[in-house]
């Protein structure tokens, strides 16, 4: 491997790396070759790295790497910059310029697996890694700064300066001596992936006896086809699914209903709130494009288009006959089988696959997510001794997924709906909305209303019942549970493009998520606007603009202030939204320009007046 030291002092870091096996190492200093063998120790450090084979390159300004290799010589695996400093007394702001355009310039040197590794002083970076850690304003900001790059903080550790043979620091206040690194610190940066392709798809369908065409909303785009539950997939979410498919047939004869499950709903859902749909409109007949990818997407095959963007809003206030939405349950579907008579009794019929809804931004609140859908019919009376089963099975096989991952035991709990509490997570929330629910089942240390639950259990509704027959349904967000058990905090990277993430998961084995993305930055932004007269405001709406401008980059959105102007009457609202990610570089001036893009959309899109 090719490794760079840039800001070299008297090379006794790059003396003590140039034995290394299989390295090649090229050592360079902002200095003459004059100036650098002045320093204590120098001379002698420049003579055991030509004699090992390495090169020593002197003059090298570290903004401007590319100036000082030739294009077939430009790619190193690694480079390392060890305390670097503008000099003298320069202040933190002139520093963190330094690094700005340091980091852009290894963008242009640096293999595309390539590692940085900056090493700062005690509290200089600015991260929590830092003890004591300074206030942000008065630190390096390194995360941030590297963000601006297209660089993610991967790994930090402390500096052993100890540990490195014959290492002595230099440079204190540009002069020929030591300075303090007790406390130091090793930032190790890595490429960030690209943002997701954002060009506009369409899928097509076969509806009856007609082909119909829909734009995919916007949000979605990167979220459609991902393949998670496929045979040959070792995403997590697919782990859990067999996982529980096995164990509960352990228990009851087990029948996976995995395809030809219909991507499109026709009509309103009964009960569920029209803002948390995501509406397509149809178009009939062949699309644009002639060349399609079937990629087993429930019937629907994916092609490009370039076109208006959608964000499945409803139009008109409320649904057109032979309206329809991109399924927000696969209970329907059941529902529709359960009345065909298609599910015999004794059997567990599984049905799995994405669902789409509408919702606030949050952690553990996203706009699809995988449902594991278990449908039983029993006899009438043996209903609650069945659920109990289920749910002890569920219990057993979810905490033996939990000891091979490690970690803390959870506590897996069957919660009645009466004594769930009045603030259920999204997914409780919108599982209230599609019919009544007698449990809920929930995952966590202490099982809480806000967040831990992963699972309701219902009944059919009379309508479905036979005199002989109860049909009992439980459905799983395999989504949530994927993050419970795998230590993940964010929903957004089970749907990280970054490779990253599915090699921590081998062959389909569950373990505890390591994040490679480590303290990312967030920028907060405030905007106020006036509310059109007369009219309510769609929060869902708003949140769901934030998620399409941002690209899911938008983490919080919190109502700051609600003000009404006396006399007219006119109501104003501010917000801060908070962008962050959790798994690409996100810079200062990207998110300014998705905050001016959003305040921009707020007005076409929402009517509303900003401030």
């Amino acid at each position: 491997r090719r490794v760079l030291l840039l800001g070299e002092g008297n090379f006794s870091f790059a003396a003590a790396l140039c034995g290394a096996r299989d390295t090649h190492v090229v050592a360079t200093c902002y200095e003459s070759e004059e100036e650098a063998a002045g320093r204590g120790g120098a001379a002698r450090s420049i003579r055991r790295l030509r004699d090992s084979g390495a090169e020593v390159v002197f003059s090298v300004d570290c903004t401007k790497l590319r100036e000082h290799f030739s294009p077939g010589k430009r790619e190193f695996d690694r480079v390392y910059f060890n305390f670097p400093h503008c000099g003298r007394k320069a202040g933190v702001a002139k520093n963190r310029e330094l690094l700005a355009r340091f980091f852009r310039s290894c963008a242009e040197v640096l293999a595309q697996d390539g590692e940085i590794h900056v090493a700062l002083c005690n509290g200089q970076g600015g991260t929590p890694a830092d003890q004591p850690r300074r206030e942000w304003h008065n630190s390096w900001q390194i995360v941030a700064v590297a963000a601006g790059a297209g660089f993610i903080l991967s790994n930090v550790h402390p500096f052993k300066a100890e540990a490195i043979h014959g290492y002595k620091s230099t440079g204190y206040r540009s002069q020929d001596k030591s300075f303090c690194v007790e406390g130091a610190l090793n930032h190790i940066f890595t490429r960030s992936t690209a943002p997701p392709c954002s060009t506009p798809v369409s899928c097509k369908a076969q509806l009856g006896s007609q082909k119909v065409s829909f734009q995919v909303p916007q949000i979605l785009v990167d979220k459609i086809n991902r393949g998670f539950l496929e045979v040959n997939s070792s995403h997590p979410v697919r782990t859990i699914k067999e996982k529980l498919s096995t164990g509960l047939s352990q228990a009851f004869p087990v029948q996976n209903i995995s395809s030809c499950l219909p991507l499109l709903h026709q009509g309103h859902p009964d009960g569920v709130c029209p803002s948390n749909i995501f509406w397509v409109p149809l178009s009939p007949g062949e699309p644009p494009s002639t060349e399609g990818t079937s990629q087993g997407l429930e019937n629907a095959v994916l092609f490009s288009q370039f076109g208006q963007d959608t964000d499945g809003n409803m139009q008109g206030g409320c649904p057109i006959p032979k309206q329809f939405c991109l399924r927000p349950s696969l209970l329907p579907h059941a529902q529709a089988e359960i009345k065909t008579g298609a599910f015999s009794p004794g059997t567990l019929h599984v049905l799995s696959g994405p669902v789409f809804r509408k919702g606030r931004i949050s952690p553990h609140s996203m706009p699809v997510f995988h449902e594991m859908l278990v449908v039983l019919a029993v006899s009438r009376g043996t209903e609650n001794s069945c659920v109990q089963m289920l749910v002890e099975n569920i219990k057993t096989t979810t905490s033996s997924l939990h000891q091979g991952v490690g970690g803390v035991k959870p506590s897996i709990s069957l919660q009645e709906a009466t004594s769930f509490g009045t603030e259920p997570n999204e997914f409780a929330a919108f599982e209230w909305q599609l019919g009544e629910i007698q449990h809920f089942l929930c995952v966590g240390a202490e099982p809480e209303p806000s967040g831990s639950c992963v699972g309701v259990i219902r009944t059919a509704p009379d309508e479905f019942k036979s005199s002989e027959l109860v049909f009992i349904l439980v459905s799983l967000n395999l989504d949530l549970l994927a993050m419970l058990l795998c230590g993940i905090s964010d929903w957004r990277m089970l749907w990280t493009w970054d490779r990253r993430f599915l090699r921590q998961f081998p062959e389909g084995e569950l373990r505890l998520f390591k994040s490679f993305s480590l303290y990312p930055p967030s920028y907060e932004h405030d905007v106020s606007f006036w509310v059109p007269d007369g009219e309510g405001f769609d929060e869902v709406a708003f949140h769901s603009l934030a998620r399409r401008v941002s690209g899911e980059m938008v983490t919080s959105i919190q109502l700051r202030d609600s003000f009404q102007q006396p006399g007219t009457g006119r109501r104003s609202l501010c917000y801060r939204v908070t962008f962050q990610s959790c798994d690409r570089a996100l810079g200062c001036q990207e998110a300014v320009e998705m905050q001016l893009r959003f305040r921009e959309e707020m007005q076409h899109k929402l009517g509303v007046t900003l401030r």
